[in-house]
């Protein structure tokens, strides 16, 4: 009797703990071997959903979170029957929207999980996969334990790598209070209530951080500043419905004009760009999917900022807080770019130039905290296991510049521009191919489509074997 395949899944956070999921459900255990390597102690989490942070929060309602596409409550159900949740009086809105903290979803995540981890259905690895390596069509994962793991299938479902560090501020790694990994443990531990601190970076990574100072008690003035300046979205403050139509546009400018139009005719129906936003949300892989690889560059060339604020709205939680610093003055948010920087007596120098000014401002700061967003531009070179896989040439850069080139079916695009047959790209690094895979509801139905492919290959795989051996 052939041993059952092993499907290796790298990253346990949601995406790989949502592709185990289905894989799980949707394989008896006698036909799949599932193993998910992950050095956390919780599958689930991941880096969004680890956070024990009790400022940070889901950044979109509950009754919108969900790991079964099919069941869009499926979240809320379960959220009912925990009682830790029952006690965080801050996470309903007035309108009756739940925003539980972040860790919340991560458990809920792992409840669902657990049962097949108690069976054996699905094995958590805890620990690092260094590299991997194809040899005589089985996979060899080097672990950070010394051990190695062999898999039929790989799955790379890890998360996106840590922000990029401007160029001016490079020099300054390694000093005190200068933080370029802001998801760290403990990465705030340094900034006391009074310090001057500058975050570069205005998104929700951004947002989370001013949010974390002042449920410390931060008091100081913050200063966040990028290019453009854009900061994170509220939601709508009543129910919204898709407004608009997108899907015939075949260039960026195409697609900017009409958006520019559509927003244009919501506001003279009293309508607020959230309806309009919402539509081009739903419609996005459409759009996506018409656009040629050029025409996707501009668009995330000149329309990503905007759209990334607009798109992935704050937790009305952390949007009050942002709004009363902007209130009291202990907040400014600036489009600038940064021009030199350097050390002085416990604290930094950094000069910068606000957008259509050409006056170099100097000011002075406590601390320094980097929240630019992915770098997707150093996965080869800041991760040994992505770096493994493209010397082998296995895995491409997406010519776009979101993460790993992937084919429709899932599978990654090697150096040859041919898929990778039995290696994955799951969860939002695949976003290149597929446009929207970065919000729940987006990245759970991609999950279950990866589940739905591994399953066609082993049962296509399955009956070739018993065509040959009959």
């Amino acid at each position: 009797m052939t041993q059952p395949p092993v499907v290796a899944i790298i990253g346990g956070g949601f995406s790989g703990a949502a592709i185990a999921y289905h894989l799980a459900k949707q394989i008896s255990q006698n036909e799949i071997e599932i193993v998910v390597v992950e050095p956390r102690e919780m599958l689930g989490g991941g880096l969004a959903y680890s956070t024990t942070d009790p400022a940070h929060r889901i950044n979109v309602p509950a009754a919108k979170m969900t790991m079964v596409s099919a069941e869009p409550d499926h979240f809320c159900r379960w959220l009912v029957h925990d009682s830790a949740s029952r006690e965080d009086s801050l996470a309903r809105t007035a309108r009756g929207d739940d925003f539980p903290q972040r860790s919340v979803f991560g458990r809920y995540v792992h409840d669902h999980i657990e049962p097949f981890l108690k069976t054996g259905q699905v094995q958590h690895v805890r620990a690092k996969a260094l590299a991997i390596a194809l040899a005589d069509g089985r996979y060899a994962i080097v672990l950070a334990d010394g051990n190695i793991r062999s898999a039929d299938i790989i799955v790379i479902a890890t998360t996106h790598p840590l922000p990029t560090v401007p160029a001016t501020l490079l020099h300054l790694k390694g000093e005190q209070r200068f933080v370029p990994d802001p998801y760290s443990e403990n990465a705030l531990a340094t900034i006391e209530a009074h310090h001057s601190v500058l975050i570069v970076g205005t998104g929700l990574t951004a947002a989370d951080i001013i949010a974390s100072l002042d449920k410390r008690g931060h008091h100081g003035l913050i200063t966040a500043l990028s290019r453009h300046g854009y900061r994170s979205r509220g939601h709508a403050v009543v129910p919204v419905t898709p407004y608009g139509t997108f899907g015939n546009d075949v260039t960026a400018s195409a697609l900017l004009r009409n958006i520019r139009q559509t927003l244009k005719r919501a506001e003279n129906e009293g309508l607020t760009w959230h309806w309009v936003l919402d539509a081009l949300r739903d419609q996005a892989p459409s759009i996506w999917n018409v656009l040629p690889t050029d025409e996707r560059r501009r668009l995330v060339r000149h329309l990503r900022s905007l759209w990334d604020v607009h798109r992935f709205r704050i937790a009305p939680q952390v949007e009050a807080v942002l709004d009363q610093r902007l209130r009291d003055g202990t907040l400014v948010i600036l489009p600038a770019s940064l021009h030199s920087a350097s050390m002085i007596a416990e604290g930094f120098n950094v000069s910068y130039r606000q957008r259509h000014n050409t006056t170099v401002e100097t000011e002075r700061f406590d601390a320094i905290v980097i929240t630019t967003g992915p770098a997707h531009a150093t996965l080869a070179s800041e991760s040994p296991l992505i770096g493994a896989l493209f010397e082998q040439g296995l895995l491409s850069a997406d010519p776009v510049g979101l993460g790993l080139h992937t084919a429709r079916t899932g599978q990654a695009i090697s150096i040859e521009g041919r898929p990778t047959e039995t290696l994955y790209i799951g969860g939002p690094l695949a976003r290149g191919a597929f446009g929207e895979l970065m919000g729940v509801p987006e990245v759970t139905r991609y999950a279950e489509f990866i589940a739905e492919a591994i399953k066609g290959q082993i049962i296509r795989t399955r009956s070739a074997v018993q065509r040959q051996v009959s």
